[in-house]
């Protein structure tokens, strides 16, 4: 049985929604020179990339990138940084994912960076699904979207134009 595709989010859509996420960051970092930005390789990242630029321009806030690496399908133990932990440490640090789907991913994200004394941490989606198995939340989310488990979200970031879809 074929699956129905529904596009949940177009390339104009995705832009906004990460613009209002640099937005909200901006807002509770209004004090900060800096901040790290960490990418849950690929997709988290490629929003990481996208929110550095926009942070930058509507605020004095130096933006670093950072991105995190981890077997998704079996994190515990496989979390690597771009970083050297002294860099992010006592700063503050949004973990960016785009899709939140049971939090496997951001808590094990979140644990790995609990190792080292942060300033503030906050996390950050593109897409909240509501289904998850661990207590983590997203502090800012573009589209929470109640689905059923059989459902799968994809996010796509393409040259031709972004698009986020529902199956």
């Amino acid at each position: 049985m074929k699956t129905a595709v529904q596009t949940i989010l177009t390339h104009e859509d995705i832009q906004h929604k990460i613009r209002r996420i640099a937005y909200q960051i901006y807002e509770s970092n209004v004090d900060e020179n800096e901040i790290i930005l960490a990418g849950v390789a690929l997709n988290g990242y490629a929003i990481a990339e996208r929110l550095k630029p926009i942070l930058e321009e509507i605020s004095d806030i130096k933006c670093i990138l950072c991105k995190v690496t981890m077997n998704k399908t079996a994190p515990q133990g496989t979390v690597a940084t771009s970083l050297k932990p002294e860099a992010y440490a006592n700063k503050s640090l949004v973990l960016i994912d785009d899709v939140l789907n049971s939090g496997t991913t951001l808590i094990y994200g979140v644990k790995h960076f609990l190792d080292v004394p942060l300033k503030q941490f906050k996390t950050a989606v593109l897409v909240n699904r509501n289904h998850k198995k661990y207590p983590v939340k997203a502090d800012y989310k573009g589209i929470s979207l109640s689905t059923s488990l059989q459902e799968r979200v994809k996010v796509r970031f393409n040259p031709e134009g972004d698009y986020a879809i529902l199956e």
